[in-house]
């Protein structure tokens, strides 16, 4: 058994025993890259500030996020195809996150679908929305979500349109593989992956087939997303959905401070900072350096949560020094879990809180509440380097 210190490590692991198609779904971004990559890089010109001859004793890293109480302000992003990166990965990553005591959220694009992970674990989770042109469907997924008691419904607003992801293409990428020969390949090498597939029944959308109507197959399915995503999605779509939900809102995709305005107006519990991880608009900015922009704008008036670029509890702390109430992960512990499962995903929660608390410690603080823009070293020009009204 390797040795596991970093995420990098489980980054690693994850690209040998995942087939390809699926790792590079996860490790990739839209066109060039460049917000990809930017948010991972605009994290690491943010510099700590070191304190010391501080009591640094009985340290505190607890909080809530959406009225929830969390062991750390860590929630685990809602990732479509998981079930893809090891078998029954959703269900996987929940009940690690359960044990953990951090939120998950369940992708719309999930191959577990919300009846199989509520039937694997004791809390309440969060249930991802995609917003769909079939109003049928639409209605009766909230329903079902709100069946399985879902904590918060999270609507995803910046995929109303799908951005080209270069790797995807190339790859042929879809749920379950089509057994091409470079596949089939590809596949012979991977014979744990392989293994665990043979062990579930779980291989498609869950969400989707079988509830969608005239999608009964992965034939019909991969048809029927392509037609779905709503492009016509408005403040008005996003109010009737709010009143079919009734329940604790979340709007996620939020990059531009007039939106964060509208959000905290229209009355969300909170809103998350993310630009899909760099898979929507590529050339737009990275998250960490909106978020300080989009603080600003709303106030208190709403919990202001981030993605995109996490990939340590340095990161998450830097996050909560310019001012969010709460971050997510996806890459980190898709890594974990495409690496190990279960136990992967573990890991990489535990990776992250060492590095937040003793991070922390170091920077003098003993309690996330005190966390700020005192504990930061911020490039000259990395707030103001782009005019942002």
């Amino acid at each position: 058994m390797p040795v596991i210190t970093c995420i990098d490590d489980l980054k690693r692991l994850h690209r040998a025993r995942t087939p390809r198609m699926f790792y590079d779904y996860a490790e990739s971004g839209s066109y060039t890259e460049q917000t990809f990559r930017d948010n991972s890089t605009d994290f690491a010109r943010l510099k700590l500030r070191q304190k010391v001859a501080v009591d640094m004793s009985d340290r505190r890293l607890a909080r809530r996020m959406v009225d929830l109480p969390v062991s750390m302000p860590v929630a685990l992003a809602p990732v479509g195809l998981t079930g893809m990166q090891h078998a029954d990965g959703e269900i996987h990553a929940a009940r690690a996150a359960e044990r953990f005591g951090v939120p998950f959220c369940l992708s719309t694009m999930s191959i577990c679908s919300i009846e199989d992970v509520a039937a694997h674990t004791t809390s309440p989770f969060m249930f991802q929305l995609y917003v769909m042109k079939d109003q049928e469907f639409l209605a009766a997924i909230i329903e079902r979500a709100k069946a399985a008691k879902c904590s918060a419904l999270v609507l995803t607003l910046d995929l109303q349109i799908l951005g080209q992801r270069h790797k995807d293409l190339k790859n042929g990428l879809s749920a379950p593989p089509k057994m091409t020969l470079p596949t089939m390949l590809d596949l012979a090498t991977r014979w744990r992956w392989g293994m665990g597939m043979l062990g579930t029944k779980r291989r498609a959308f869950g969400n989707i087939v079988g509830h969608a109507k005239g999608v009964g197959d992965t034939g019909s399915l991969m048809s029927w997303i392509a037609e779905q995503f709503d492009e016509r999605l408005d403040w008005d779509k996003i109010a009737a959905i709010r009143d079919m939900w009734g329940g604790k809102l979340i709007l996620k995709g939020i990059l531009d401070p007039e939106d964060a305005r509208i959000a905290a107006d229209f009355g969300a519990d909170a809103i998350v900072v993310s630009n899909h991880g760099g898979r929507q608009l590529d050339g737009a900015l990275s998250s960490i350096r909106m978020l300080p922009h989009i603080v600003e704008a709303v106030g208190d008036r709403v919990e202001v949560h981030m993605d995109g670029g996490i990939r340590s509890g340095q990161d998450v702390l830097k996050a909560l020094a310019l001012g969010a109430h709460g971050t997510w992960i996806g890459r980190a512990w898709l890594h974990g879990l495409g690496a190990m499962g279960e136990a992967g995903v573990t890991r990489a929660l535990e990776i992250i809180r060492k590095e937040l608390d003793t991070s922390m410690a170091l920077c003098g603080e003993r309690d996330l509440d005190n966390v700020g823009p005192q504990n930061l070293l911020v490039p000259r020009g990395f707030l103001d380097e782009y005019q942002i009204a």
